[in-house]
Formats: C-alpha cells, structure tokens, sequence
C-alpha cells in the first residue's frame, strides 16, 4: 500500500504568494486572493494547500458544495498536509457539522501538535459542543506552549470550574498570581476581575469562610465595589454574623434603597422574624422617613401587614402614589391582589377616594394637596379603578369602561388611559376595536416607540398584518433589504415575528404562518452559534463572570416562551398537514377548510390557487427583473429569499419529520412544559411511535392529572391501541401495559370513567369540551347530543372568552349541524355581545 502523499514543495515566489492568499482570506479580499491562488495552480496545478485555501475563499463566498468538492480534492494531494485537514475543519465548521470538524482538527494537530491556531479552533467547538474534558485537554496544552499569557491561565479555570472541578480551577488561578512579580495596579481590570472569579469558584465549593478572607484580602480595593459589598454581606448572613451583616446590607441600602434584596438581607441579618410584624413595621418606616421620595420602604410592608395596620398602611401608600398621578400605581399593587381580604381592602379605599372620602394622612399631607395634585388625583383614581376592574382577578368590565371613559374625559390626551381603554376592549374580545383605540393612543404621542409597538401588537391580534408593519415601519431600516420586515428579521425582533406568525395560523395562511415561525427557530440558532465568539471575545476583555453566566444560560436557551410558543404552534401546521394534505396545495389559503368541499369543489379551488401562485410568482420574478441586486455591508451580494409566502414549506412530503425538528428541542429543554409534552403526543401518535407518545402522556398526567387536553390523548391513545391492524412487538406491549395502565386500568369502563371525569369538572367549560370529545370517541352516536352540549357550556359560570371560542372550534371541527352552530353563535354573541368571534354571525 502506497503511502498518503505529502504536501507539494513550492518555489520562493509561490510562497510569497501563498501567504498573500491567507492574508487576503483574513481580510475578506476573496477577488484578490482566487486571482493570487490561481496565479500558484498554474505554475503547480496539484498544490493541496493552495487548493484548499481557495475552496475556503469560495465557501466564504457563498458556495459550500463546491468548497467541499476541492477541499476533498486537495486532501487526495496532500493527505499529510495540516493545513488541507485544518481548512477541512472550518469548511465543517461553516456548514454546523461540528462532530466532523473536530475529527478534522485533531487530525490537523497529529500532523502539526504545535499548531496554536488549530489548537485554539478546537477548543473553541469543545466549549460550543460542551465537551469541557476535551476542553480542560486543549486548554492545557495550548497553556503549556504559551504559559506568560494570564488569558490561557484563566481559560484553563474556566474549563476546570465547568467540568464541575472547582479545586483544580483554584490551583490554576492561583499558581498564576504567584508568577506575577509585583501587585497589579487599581486599573487592571482584567486582574480584578480574575480575583472576583477566583472567589466564587472557592464560595461555589462551600468554602464561605475563606471566601470572605480572600474577598476581605485580594479584593478590598477591586473597582467593582458593589459586587464586594454585596458578596461581604452575603458571606457574612452565611456564616451567623449577623451583626456584621446587618451593618454591610444598611451600607448597600444607604447606596441603594430601592433594592427589594437589601431589605430580606437586612431582616434575615437582624433576625427578624415573618411572624414579627411591629419589628418589620418599625424597620421599614425608619427607612421610609429616611428616604421620603423612595417607594420599596412604602411598598414592601403591604406584603406583611395585615387587618387595620394593611388599611392604614395601603391607604398612605396609594394617596402618596394618586395624588402624584403616578401611572404604575396598579402595576406595583397588583402582586397583592391574590389576597382577598387585601383585595377588598384596597377597592375600598380607592372607590372611597372617588366619592371624595380621601382621609386625611398621619403627616396630614392629604390636607396640604395644591390643586395641581388634585387635577391629578381624581383621573388617576378612575384610571385605578378601571385598571382593577380590568384586571383578570377583580374583573367587571363593564364597571372598567366606566371609569376609563370617565378618566380620558378628564385628562383626553393621556397616552396610558388610551391604552387601558384598548386593553378593556381587547377583554371584551373585540379585537379590532381594541386596534382602533391603541391606534389612537399611538398617535397622541407619535414620537414614543413603546406605544408603537404596542399599537402594532393589537393590530396583528386583529390580523391585520398590513397595518402592523406600517406601523413598524416608523422605527425601522426600511432601506434595508426586504423592507421593514427584513430589518425586524434582521434586527431578530422576536416578539413582533412570532406574533405575525400566529396572526396567520389565525387566518389560514399556513404557508406565511410556518415561514414566520422557523424564523424564530433561526434566531434562536442564531443565538446558540452566536456564543461562538464570545469563548474568545470574554477572554481578551476580561469578563469571566459574565461569560460564565451566558454559558449556563445559552444551555437553557430553548425554555425561553417565545420558542415554544413558536415551536408548538410550528408542530400544529405540520400535524394539519399531515391530516388534511391538501393544505400544502393551498386550500387553507384563503381560510377554507378543504376537508369539507366535495371533490370537484377542492379540484376547482386547487386549480384556482394554482393559477393565482403562479401569477404572483410571475409577477415577483418581473419586479426582481427590474431591480439591482442587494448587497450586504461588505460589498458582497445578499441572498435571496426564493420563498417569501412559505409555500416551499407547505410542500414537505414529510410534514412529521419536519414537526420533529421543533419537537425535539421542546421537549429536551422545555419537558415542564405540558403544552409541549401534548404537542409531542400529537406528533408521535401520528408516526406510530407508541412508547414515545405514552412518554409524553405520563409526563403531562404527572404535570397536570386532571388536565382536560391530556384527559382526551389518553383516551385517544387507548383507542389507537384498540384498533391497530397488528399487534406491537412484545417488549413494547410489556412497557405500555405497566405504564400507561397507571392512567387508565385494563378493566376501565370507559364511558363510566369519563362521566366520572364530567362530574368531577362539571363547572369547567374545558373540561366539559374534553369530556363530549371523549364521549363521540367512544360512541359515535352521541353526536348531536354532544353538540348540544357544546351549548351548554356557554351558560357555565366560570366559562370564558377563551372556551366559547374553543366551543364554537370543537362544532367546526365535528361539522356541526348548521342549526347547533347557529345556536351556538347566538348564545354566544348574546353573552359576549363585543366579541369579534361571534361578530355577525348571530343570525
């Protein structure tokens, strides 16, 4: 067998221009250095490194799969060269496949172990892929070549402490102080910094005692004296010094005395206990006189106090923030409102005010009030009042748009009482009236990008994406390319993306709805591989603590609400694919439901949405025609989005493979969450993954036992098993008969075990829905009792907007006699009469 070639030779001017190539590759001057390494294959055709360093320069450019096909090439010439495996590596590494580029870095480093450069690129995917043993190995061997340098000292701690080796982190931090000759000045940021981290390695290992004489010793002139403070004083509440403590949390209130934090220390220090009301009292009012423009020392003992000592307490408290019309006064009040009695005590003494019984205060500042102040006391008294009756524990809406009126007749160019007007509207379910009256709080002050967002929110919630991004357009790029909605993707505006595409899931617009969603899935991707950087960057700058933070962070990146919310809503368009295929053509374009046209009208509305993609297609590829093509900041050309509706999207032949890709990440990171548990269900039901799918069931059931949705999978999951055409193999038998049996025994009645569920959750308008639906599983010919059912929800107490909504989707859903849906919609409309759901339609 023939030995792997080795790296060709090459002559002195070849050379020169070798290293002319990677200069311009690292200065982005690809024209430049194709022409140079082109200039070298002339003169020597079969040279491995240069063709390597151009299929790195082409891929920079935007062309991977023929990037590839030279690197391969040039690996074929040159198998021993370093520098073929290195690029092979960062070809891997640009295309996400970080398993291969490690396989090819350390090949690199065989041939060349005392490259740093390779050395640094495969640590750099060991902490991205959180291999920290493969890191501590790097990190220690590229410190060993270059030991005076203190950044590989501490990125050596750093991959130690994430190991989860804390002794051996301290050992590297400390034998590198020991090599310094002289004490680091005041203004070494980075050498304090490195202390600070040293001393929350040795508080992370249980060691607070010696962490207080370290921080007492090295870091008692450190710049960032608020985090010695703060760590002082916590050190100290640990170890039982109480009177120490309480002194160092009365330093750090003198700095800071709204910090809700400062106080508990402070009480823990002065052994101060819940159930010792005065004491708390007395502490709290001390503050308050010392500081009278603060609020914590005001807001803080609302928590604790109870019976005339809460009402005299609330009613300082809420004349103070009225009479000054502070427009956050229900918003810092609001956390108590789970307290009934507290809850009473509060609309009592605000509707007392509205009647003109404010009560003198202690100080008898109520007294001394100028009429300025009672301009602003009396609106911001009905703006309360509106805010309390709006809100979803007190609410009465009604009584809400009473008050609200009542405030912008007093005060009509008020931003914020527009804007719970339209909050008032949006409960009463009216959403495009609630649009209207945002709209108009945008445009009392045009100026404030708060509100034109907010305004922008409430018209995707009417579905009126156009005006949204009209609005949006105001504070963005529209220069940019794509417009202003290119410039929020840019600008990974993740709120306004998501609810865009939830807009469209609304309306129909699948294709829309899923191109908006698998952007927040890029952002999110985007964010993992943006942490990249940030393993050198916090390095060279000194920011230990704060890169330990976002790693751990990053590695609960996907919990976040608005990539679930993404993702489940994501895994529902597939499932809808996957169940009615003929969405993927377009017959839910339009908001139509194909499943209930005949087949010569689903042809004829097939054949419609055909010719009308065509045409838009025709006419976009001519406006494109007419148009230079974008360029990014670096002069180099954009790529273009060759499917802006999403139609590609729709067209998956494998809609649950592609439902996967969100479901996976939900359920690792988020497995909490039993709305993606449910997700996930619905998803392995459908691909016959029958262990997979009772995983999720077992994991909602112990969230939630009498959770409705899960009440109707673990039904639907029996009768899948029921009436499959062949049995499951053995073993899985096994398991689902020792797991699932758990949530529904062999010897079940399952009709008698639903009305037990029924009886149990008769009050609840979900748990009704859930239970017809379990009932029409069973037996079919429960149908039109069902659907009057489904009415009867409409009149439960409880029964919200939210569930007649879901009602009038369960009769849609089973196609409902016309008659019961009529009925269903003048129900509705009579209860909810603003509701945009039943707008018109109760006749």
């Amino acid at each position: 067998m023939a030995p792997p070639p080795s790296p060709q030779p090459l002559g002195s001017k070849e050379r020169s221009l070798f290293t002319q190539v990677v200069k311009n590759y690292e200065n982005k001057q690809y024209k430049k250095g194709l022409k140079a390494a082109d200039q070298i294959l002339r003169k020597s055709p079969d040279h491995g490194d240069t063709i390597a360093m151009k299929a790195l320069i082409i891929n920079s450019q935007g062309n991977t799969d023929e990037a590839f096909a030279l690197a391969k090439v040039a690996l074929k010439l040159s198998m021993k060269s370093h520098v073929c495996w290195h690029v092979y590596g960062l070809l891997y590494r640009s295309a996400k496949n970080f398993e291969e580029a490690i396989k090819a870095y350390k090949f690199a480093l065989r041939l060349e172990p005392e490259s740093q450069q390779i050395q640094k690129d495969l640590a750099l995917l060991q902490i991205q892929m959180r291999d920290y043993q493969g890191y501590v190995q790097s990190r220690r061997a590229i410190l060993q070549q270059r030991t005076s340098w203190r950044q590989n000292w501490t990125a050596l701690a750093i991959a130690q402490h994430l190991a989860g080796d804390l002794v051996d982190a301290e050992r590297t931090l400390t034998t590198f102080e020991e090599t310094l000759k002289g004490v680091p000045p005041k203004t070494d940021i980075e050498h304090a910094e490195a202390v600070l981290y040293k001393n929350s390695i040795i508080a992370e290992m249980g060691e607070t005692e010696r962490a207080l004489e370290h921080l007492d010793a090295a870091a008692k002139n450190n710049p960032d004296r608020t985090s010695v403070m703060e760590l002082r004083a916590k050190y100290l509440l640990t170890l039982g010094r109480k009177e120490e403590a309480a002194k160092a949390y009365r330093v750090l209130l003198a700095r800071n005395p709204e910090y809700r934090a400062y106080f508990e220390g402070l009480q823990s220090a002065l052994e101060i206990e819940k159930s010792d009301v005065k004491a708390s009292k007395d502490l709290y009012s001390d503050y308050a006189k010392q500081n009278p423009r603060g609020d914590a020392a005001r807001r803080i003992p609302l928590d604790f106090l109870e019976g005339d000592d809460f009402r005299e307490a609330a009613d300082q408290y809420l004349q103070h923030m009225l009479h000054k019309g502070i427009p956050s006064t229900f918003a810092n009040i609001k956390a108590l409102y789970p307290d009934t009695a507290k809850k009473d005590a509060i609309l009592q003494l605000v509707e007392g005010y509205a009647v003109g019984k404010a009560r003198p205060l202690a100080n008898g500042s109520a007294e001394k009030q100028s009429n300025g102040d009672k301009d602003l006391f009396e609106p911001s008294v009905r703006y309360f009042l509106a805010q309390h009756y709006n809100y979803h524990l007190s609410r009465d809406l009604n009584k809400a748009m009473k008050y609200i009126d009542e405030a912008i007749e007093s005060a009509p160019e008020s931003v914020d009482y527009h804007m719970t007007k339209a909050r008032i509207w949006k409960h009463y379910g009216a959403a495009k009236k609630a649009a209207e009256m945002m709209e108009m709080a945008r445009t009392l002050d045009a100026r404030d990008r708060y509100i034109n967002t907010k305004a922008a929110k409430y018209h995707l919630r009417n579905n009126d994406n156009e005006a949204a991004i009209q609005n949006m357009s105001k504070f963005t790029r529209n220069e940019a390319h794509g417009g202003p909605l290119g410039d929020l993707h840019d600008m990974q505006c993740v709120w306004y993306i998501t609810e865009d595409g939830e807009s469209y899931l609304r309306q129909g617009k699948l294709g829309l709805a899923l191109k908006r969603l698998t952007s927040i899935s890029s952002i999110f991707e985007i964010w993992q591989e943006d942490q990249f950087d940030f393993h050198s960057f916090s390095l060279r700058k000194g920011q230990i603590r704060a890169y330990i933070e976002m790693v751990r962070w990053e590695d609960s990146l996907r919990e976040h609400p608005f990539f679930s919310r993404a993702a489940i809503s994501a895994a529902e368009i597939y499932v809808k694919l996957y169940d009615q295929p003929n969405l993927a053509h377009g017959s839910l374009s339009n908001g139509v439901n194909g499943d209930k046209m005949d087949s010569a009208e689903r042809k004829k509305a097939e054949k419609k949405a055909r010719k009308e993609r065509e045409k838009q297609e025709k006419a976009e590829a001519e406006k494109k025609d007419g148009k230079k093509a974008a360029v990014d900041q670096n002069g180099e050309p954009k790529k273009e989005d060759k499917d802006p509706k999403g139609g590609l999207l729709l067209q998956t032949s494998e809609p649950l493979v592609e439902a996967m890709k969100f479901i996976n990440p939900l359920l690792e990171f988020s497995p909490r969450n039993i709305q993606a548990q449910q997700a996930g269900f619905e998803v392995f039901i459908r691909r016959k993954k029958f262990l997979l799918a009772l995983r999720t069931l077992v994991a909602s059931h112990a969230l939630s036992p009498s959770n409705p949705i899960t009440h109707e999978q673990i039904f639907r999951f029996q009768q899948t098993l029921s009436k499959l055409s062949e049995p499951l193999p053995p073993k899985a038998m096994e398991v689902i008969n020792a797991e699932f049996h758990t949530l529904l025994p062999a010897s079940t009645d399952l009709a008698k075990h639903n009305n037990e569920f029924l009886r149990q959750h008769h009050d609840s308008a979900s748990h009704v829905q859930a239970c017809l639906k379990v009932r029409q599983l069973i037996d079919p010919s429960t149908t039109e009792k069902n659907q009057q059912d489904v009415i009867r929800t409409l009149a439960l107490e409880g029964s919200s907007l939210e569930d007649a909504v879901r009602g009038l989707e369960l009769l849609e859903e089973g196609k409902a006699d016309p008659k019961y849906k009529n009925d269903y919609l003048a129900a509705a409309h009579e209860r909810w009469p603003e509701a945009s759901a039943f707008e018109k339609k109760a006749d």
